[in-house]
């Protein structure tokens, strides 16, 4: 009966394919069919699915999804408000001057990606975004289609992998859980993983691992645009235009908006700052901006909470849609199939990285990063990671899988949303030629990170595991005196160290996860 869970995931993938359904509606469908197919045939138990709602309830209570509803109102203002368009165009006049007026306006798109992505939310508000922004001034200045879309799909994924994005929190949060469930797996199994004082990760690991190699990707892309820009303008023999000067409202915007994103952004990949804080702290400096500005109308707010209600909701029901797809799956015990498949490859971990990372890789095809993280997530992380040491590495070398696969022709979810936004559609063959560089420089760093985990520790402020000490003997029983004793009784006891770890005893997980 455990295949029964992957004909099961077989069937939503090719209903979500070919009919148009919603996907929470496809999940729910099929988890129905499921649970009534496992029912009948006496695969489960019914007492199985009457723990749905209690797991739905735990899982709607996580201090997580506050930041979830916050980053869809940032992303809606974002969309209503003119400040993308006074950026973009202070970035472009403020580039132009370095590094000419080609180069400078396909560079200030990708900045304002990277400024914007992460407290956009998701790949398509901000792909839209930008499409109204960077993609229509880029069309003005007469940019070839195929050139501009891939573009406007590049810029719209860097959200993925700079911090702090919804993507790489609810990733954060999805491999704490994977993480649990494999160290778990690896005890049972006797796996080496599974030592003493392993430390279980956190939403910050995640976000501290993807920095170094997010940061060397942005740097590449850069240079790539820059370098095309130039060979572009050095072909058409076009003379180089006088500079522009600064409109006041664009020197403002150029020095506010940057300095306070940055801002905002290091302090929550250096955990100063928790996600809500920071996300409420960009809706209201939006909202203030919106009204000081006065763009922020009765009506344009009305369209802003509309936006952002409509996709608080998709999200909640995409996510308690994939909780009851994933009880069905377990209850087939899926699971345990996937985890055997996996031991199989005891003594290969990077060929079951590999596998892995192929099975995200083709799911990013069909799905959006939010569906991966609910769905494909949950069921092939705990066994892989039964298998590596080292879950915030895994998270990075995810993060630039999922960017690769909404990169890559012809079925890229960023690649094709960006070609439904021009008309006509560019040729796909155009749109392999403009995007062969980023990709190739997006794969070199995959293979970078791939090669060398070292680099997503870089930046990471705490250590994989925790201090393997032991008390035992004559200083446990000192100790436990101690302990026993008021301070006040005991003014000239000697100084003891503090308690070490006690081997052998996993560190619970709510203890280790700060709030987010």
């Amino acid at each position: 009966m455990s295949a029964m869970g992957l004909l099961l995931l077989g069937l939503a993938l090719v209903l979500m394919m070919t009919t148009g359904w919603a996907t929470y509606a496809v999940l729910l469908a099929v988890s129905t069919l499921g649970a009534l197919a496992g029912l009948a045939l006496g695969a489960f138990d019914i007492a199985v699915l009457r723990s749905l709602p209690e797991r739905i309830v735990g899982l709607l209570e996580h201090d997580l999804l506050q930041a979830l509803v916050l980053y869809a109102v940032v992303g809606a203002l974002l969309n209503h408000l003119a400040l993308v368009g006074g950026l973009y165009s202070g970035l472009r006049k403020a580039i132009a001057r370095l590094a000419g007026r080609r180069a400078a306006s396909e560079m200030a798109g990708l900045a304002v990606g990277m400024l914007m992505a992460p407290m956009n939310g998701s790949v398509g508000a901000s792909l839209v975004t930008l499409s109204r922004t960077a993609g229509q001034a880029w069309a003005e200045e007469g940019m070839p289609p195929a050139r501009r879309t891939a573009l406007v799909a590049v810029a719209s994924t860097l959200g993925i992998i700079v911090p702090p994005s919804l993507v790489l929190l609810l990733l954060g949060d999805a491999m704490l859980r994977a993480h649990t469930e494999g160290l778990s797996l690896a005890a049972q199994l006797g796996l080496a993983t599974a030592r003493a004082g392993a430390r279980i990760i956190n939403t910050q690991d995640v976000l501290q691992a993807a920095l170094a190699p997010g940061a060397l990707l942005l740097v590449l892309w850069l240079a790539v645009t820059w370098w095309l820009a130039r060979a572009t303008a050095a072909s058409t023999d076009a003379r180089p235009a006088p500079p522009e000067p600064l409109t006041r409202r664009e020197r403002w915007t150029l020095v506010l908006v940057p300095t306070l994103i940055v801002a905002l952004l290091a302090l929550v990949t250096t955990g100063r700052v928790r996600a809500v804080e920071a996300a409420a702290t960009a809706g209201v400096l939006l909202l203030a901006w919106g009204i000081v500005s006065r763009q922020l109308t009765r009506q344009r707010l009305g369209q802003v909470l509309d936006d952002a209600l409509a996709l608080t909701g998709a999200l909640f029901a995409l996510l308690v849609a994939a909780v009851t797809f994933s009880l069905v799956l377990r209850a087939f015990g899926t699971d345990l199939l996937v985890a055997d498949w996996m031991r199989a490859l005891q003594g290969q971990p990077l060929l079951a990285m590999a596998v892995v990372l192929a099975v995200l890789l083709g799911s990013a095809f069909v799905l959006d990063a939010f569906e991966l993280i609910f769905l494909i997530v949950p069921i092939v992380m705990p066994p892989l990671l039964a298998l590596v040491d080292d879950a915030a590495w895994v998270a990075a070398l995810t993060l630039l899988v999922l960017q690769a696969g909404f990169l890559l022709p012809p079925l890229g979810y960023a690649l094709v949303l960006a070609r439904a936004q021009v008309v006509p559609r560019p040729a796909m063959a155009a749109m392999v030629r403009a995007l062969a560089p980023y990709l190739l420089s997006l794969l070199a760093v995959l293979a970078l990170v791939l090669a060398v985990p070292a680099t997503t520790q870089w930046l990471r402020t705490t250590p994989a595991t925790l201090p393997e000490t032991s008390i035992q003997g004559d200083d446990l029983d000192a100790l436990m005196r101690e302990m026993s004793q008021h301070p006040t009784d005991t003014p000239d006891a000697p100084e003891m160290p503090s308690a070490p770890s006690v081997p052998n005893t996993p560190t619970p997980a709510a203890d280790q996860l700060p709030n987010q």
